[in-house]
């Protein structure tokens, strides 16, 4: 099970405020599972959660990839006269957006993953994630 870990304690001397903000952190995540145990006069509870902010940032991230790539495929198709589908996948894109290649090794671990050979067009799609990712994290 994967997953970020947080502890907290209810103390005895404090259980309201302690269960407040156990509380609130609880409502910011998915729980994948709670343990718990008394000792020393409080409750200690382990956490193993996922940060649905984070989950919620990488599907935004993936999304604006994904619509990135489709913009070059079907410029890049149309240029050299080819169906999009013809040349590349639909699986391909999601599964490039999914891992954000930022080298061409890493991109041609994904294509070899898929069977695709990508190396025609390894660099534009590397540039396209590098580009993308760029202008999500540009200050203006």
């Amino acid at each position: 099970m994967k997953g970020e870990v947080r502890t907290f304690k209810i103390r005895d001397s404090a259980t309201q405020e302690d269960e407040e903000h156990l509380a609130g952190f609880l409502r910011t995540v998915e729980v994948k599972r709670i343990e718990t145990a008394y000792a020393e006069g409080a409750w200690h509870i382990l956490v193993v959660f996922e940060d649905l902010r984070r989950r919620e940032e990488s599907a935004q991230i993936r999304s604006a990839i994904l619509e990135s790539l489709s913009n070059w495929r079907n410029r890049t198709a149309q240029d050299m006269g080819f169906a999009r589908d013809a040349l590349m996948p639909d699986a391909a894109l999601q599964e490039i957006a999914r891992y954000a290649p930022t080298t061409e090794v890493e991109l041609s671990v994904i294509a070899g993953s898929l069977g695709l050979n990508l190396a025609e067009h390894g660099a534009a799609l590397v540039q396209v994630v590098r580009q993308t990712l760029e202008d999500l994290t540009a200050v203006d």
